[in-house]
């Protein structure tokens, strides 16, 4: 269970990934979440000494999977084909859905859709042992950094999304802590590691700039 939620947590828009007990992943998960409790999210985002890089972005990438999932999944019955019909973050930008295999050119959808389909797309990489290998002594593929940063920039997306269209719901129910913190680990998560480019951060640039000076 994400160390953000209690008693909502049993509302995921997915099933929740888990990483299972016992493995090296598992002691890395705890590391985490142990480091995360001490309040310092810069320190603990920072690779553990000795760590092999790839495995700690797996399963930081399950876990703000796992967190995002959640915190969508509170916000559902707002987010709907009516009131969100397109997949946008504010005015300016726009999200159209591709996964390069099943939709090869991309098509404009509304939020809601767009986002089952992130969801269900991020699934299917997690659950696939040649990219996400659970088993210890299974080297990761070569092509694992560019995978892990695509499926943080679209999960990014569900972030902005839910930021620039949900806050209000988010307020009301008493959200915000949840989602602030989270966003939070995830946007020094991906900074710490050059994860995401710039530009694809600009619909929150002014929250992230914000955030990050609180931390200075």
């Amino acid at each position: 269970m994400s160390f953000l939620f209690g008693a909502r947590s049993n509302r995921t828009f997915k099933p929740k990934k888990n990483i299972p007990e016992g493995s090296h992943q598992y002691e890395l998960l705890k590391h985490a979440e142990a480091t995360l409790g001490s309040g310092n999210l810069r320190q603990a985002v920072m690779l553990p000494e000795g760590e092999d890089l790839n495995e700690w972005i797996a399963v930081n990438t399950v876990d703000f999977f796992n967190q995002i999932n959640m915190l969508y999944g509170t916000i559902t019955e707002f987010c709907t084909e009516q009131s969100c019909p397109v997949m946008s973050a504010g005015p300016r930008y726009e999200y159209h859905w591709a996964d390069g295999t099943n939709i090869k050119k991309p098509i404009k959808c509304s939020a809601p859709k767009y986002i089952d389909y992130l969801m269900t797309w991020v699934q299917d990489q997690l659950d696939d042992e040649t990219l996400f290998p659970s088993k210890i002594g299974v080297p990761f593929p070569k092509n694992f950094m560019s995978v892990a940063k695509t499926i943080l920039k679209r999960l990014f997306r569900v972030y902005a999304h839910i930021y620039h269209q949900h806050f209000d719901s988010v307020m009301q129910l008493q959200e915000e802590a949840h989602l602030n913190t989270s966003f939070k680990h995830f946007i020094f998560f991906v900074q710490e590691f050059n994860l995401i480019d710039r530009k694809e951060l600009a619909p929150l640039q002014d929250l992230i700039e914000k955030l990050g000076s609180k931390d200075r």
